[in-house]
């Protein structure tokens, strides 16, 4: 197993920051998500939740300036980070080159929207066979515009996620979180929660980032259940149903099956698989709880052979 060597971690206040991107000619980049945390505690605050130690390989998304990574390092067995832009890639890797334990990708993390990059995840496997690591974690401040499929990603790819500690959009992390009947609730908190645990670890101001996004954002944990998913079967169809099925969401449950993306459905036979399964077809698709979901799903998953 690799030991890396004792090489302290930056610590990322605000002034260390400014001071390094200066030096380095760098702008962080809106469209990219780079608002980089400033607020020490809070960075402890994600490895502490993290519970990482020398059997964990850890997988990063967004390098940034390397900071967390060091964290992450201090701890982990392994750790592979990917970075999409080039001038923070490099920057990462002047600060991180002593890091015998680190690994550093410039990758774009997902191949398309539903996928994530296979290199990355082969990658993944390779160090932690190499380091001797037994459990796989994510741990990111995590880019708003890849959050969501780099998370649902995680939740169906056959490598085991053990947990993952991440910083998303509040709004994202009130959709995973939401219940039924509330407005954030929808095909994503279905799909998470039908395989994972999730819990609010804490609710981060823009004051904590610089520079400051427009709005609040949140630490979440979130835990992948085996049991929940050998429940639930393949979940790769499951999420395909869950997206046709949220498509429209002001019809009702009976009106969206009928008229399912990939080809209508007679009204009467919708009816009498919904009659048979208990589930009341004038109800929209956002009232019903999980174990509801589940059911429909498994009633009509002959109708949509493709889900």
């Amino acid at each position: 197993m690799i030991t890396p060597p004792p090489v302290p971690s930056p610590r990322q206040t605000l002034t260390y920051i400014h001071e390094l991107l200066r030096s380095r000619g760098l702008i962080p980049k809106h469209k990219l998500g780079q608002n980089f945390l400033i607020d020490l505690n809070l960075v402890d605050r994600i490895v502490e939740t993290a519970e990482i130690d020398r059997s964990d390989c850890v997988l990063e998304v967004g390098t940034g300036t390397g900071s967390l990574t060091a964290r992450i390092s201090d701890h982990a067995g392994a750790v592979v980070s990917v970075e999409l832009d080039p001038d923070f890639h490099k920057l990462a890797g002047d600060l991180l080159a002593s890091r015998g334990n680190v690994w550093l990708l410039h990758e774009d993390i997902l191949l398309r929207k539903n996928a994530n990059n296979p290199r990355v995840l082969d990658e993944l496997k390779i160090r932690a066979k190499n380091a001797g690591c037994t459990r796989f974690k994510l741990v990111a401040n995590l880019p708003y515009v890849v959050a969501t499929p780099v998370i649902c990603n995680l939740l169906l790819a056959e490598i085991p996620i053990e947990r993952m500690v991440v910083m998303v959009q509040w709004e994202l992390a009130e959709r995973m979180m939401s219940s039924p009947r509330s407005k954030e609730y929808g095909s994503l908190a279905v799909l998470v929660q039908s395989l994972a645990d999730v819990k609010m670890i804490r609710r981060l101001s823009p004051g904590n980032f610089w520079p400051m996004p427009k709005v609040d954002s949140a630490i979440l944990l979130i835990k992948p259940d085996p049991a929940k998913r050998a429940e639930l079967g393949d979940p790769v169809p499951y999420r395909a149903f869950l997206r046709d099925l949220y498509t429209q969401r002001r019809k009702n449950v009976r009106s969206a099956l009928a008229g399912w993306p990939s080809g209508r459905r007679e009204k009467k036979d919708v009816d009498a698989k919904l009659v048979e399964i208990g589930i009341d077809g004038s109800v929209r698709a956002e009232t019903l709880d999980l174990a509801q979901h589940r059911r429909l799903f498994e009633a009509f998953r002959d109708f949509f052979p493709s889900a």
